[in-house]
């Protein structure tokens, strides 16, 4: 009766063959597609998010602009506006300059938004 059983238990083990060479390369393929098609997805919304923050920081330097203008009466450039208190810093990513002659924005090379 043991012997029953135990030459039942190594017929099964034995049937029981896993997955092929060829199932587990296709999961690995498909694996592979989701990861491109995920890669793909999330560099778009990095993108949405620099622009996003130029635009931002475009406005915010706008808004001091006319800030520094209605209480000084001209306008002024970056450091002008951190040293007078209308911007926290005059290191900005995406606005190389503010001019003091007309208020007019000069972006960076590359910047993903315009001034204006």
């Amino acid at each position: 009766m043991l012997h029953n059983a135990i030459t039942r238990a190594r017929r099964v083990r034995r049937d029981d063959a896993g997955f092929t060479l060829i199932e587990l390369l296709i999961v690995i393929v498909i694996l592979g597609v989701l990861a491109a098609i995920v890669v793909f997805s999330v560099s778009g919304i990095t993108d949405t998010g620099d622009t996003a923050a130029c635009e931002a920081e475009v406005q915010t330097v706008a808004t001091a602009e006319e800030a520094h203008y209605a209480d000084r009466g001209s306008y002024g450039s970056l450091s002008d506006l951190a040293t007078n208190g209308f911007l926290r810093d005059a290191d900005t990513e995406y606005v190389a300059s503010a001019s003091a002659g007309d208020g007019s924005l000069t972006m960076v090379a590359g910047a993903p938004c315009a001034a204006g």
